[in-house]
């Protein structure tokens, strides 16, 4: 699974990778965390790049509240297309999630787990495959978004059976058109670990209300 992630690029470095012309307001954030804002590109009606803030944690447009998004913050590739959450969105609202590191969690013993940090070796940003939906309440309305996973590669494998699904700059138009009618489970496989490095790091990650620099310094 993916539970935390960073975004820690400077908006000029985020603008350069994705080929971004405007981008919201957005403070380094170095231990996003479910229920929380992150930032994502969606396909704009011209099919051109639009940046969002999506609230993470997918509620579907049928669903009663909000509360059901704590629980849909990933989607198993293998069952994404069948399953009622997210069928939909997948189907016609997918989303590329920028990221430039997610943590996982190795269990040392019952009590303990080591939170360890995975980027890419040249520690470029990336995106993560994304669906997106829109819910609206009474007096409200929210967009939210899930981030796809799938088998760990041999690189997480050692920590944990599931990886987010990292997206290479190819894929991206062909994962946002709305209109393309070829396979995307194709897109939804494990990174090469060759261009992967993860690190340990402190467990004050381990709390969604502790976001510094000192989350991501390796041990």
């Amino acid at each position: 699974m993916c539970g935390r992630f960073s975004l820690t690029q400077s908006a000029n470095a985020l603008a350069e990778t994705f080929q971004l012309e405007t981008l919201p307001e957005w403070t380094p954030r170095y231990n996003v965390a479910p229920t929380q804002a992150v930032m994502a590109i969606a396909a704009a009606p011209t099919h051109s790049r639009q940046v969002r803030l999506f609230r993470w944690g997918l509620v579907p447009s049928w669903a009663k509240d909000l509360t059901i998004g704590a629980k849909l913050i990933n989607a198993r590739a293998e069952t994404v297309a069948e399953k009622p959450s997210f069928r939909a969105a997948f189907k016609q609202r997918r989303c590329l999630i920028l990221a430039d590191g997610f943590y996982e969690w190795h269990r040392i013993d019952r009590k303990t787990k080591q939170p360890y940090y995975f980027q890419l070796t040249d520690r470029q940003p990336f995106a993560f495959a994304g669906l997106w939906e829109r819910w609206q309440g009474d007096d409200t309305v929210v967009e939210t978004c899930t981030i796809l996973t799938t088998q760990a590669n041999e690189l997480l494998q050692p920590i944990h059976d599931r990886m987010p699904v990292i997206l290479a700059p190819e894929e991206y138009d062909r994962w946002l058109d709305p209109t393309a009618t070829s396979d995307h489970h194709t897109l939804l496989c494990p990174y090469d670990a060759a261009l992967m490095r993860g690190d340990r790091v402190s467990t004050l990650v381990n709390r969604a209300t502790n976001d510094s620099p000192d989350c991501v310094n390796t041990l």
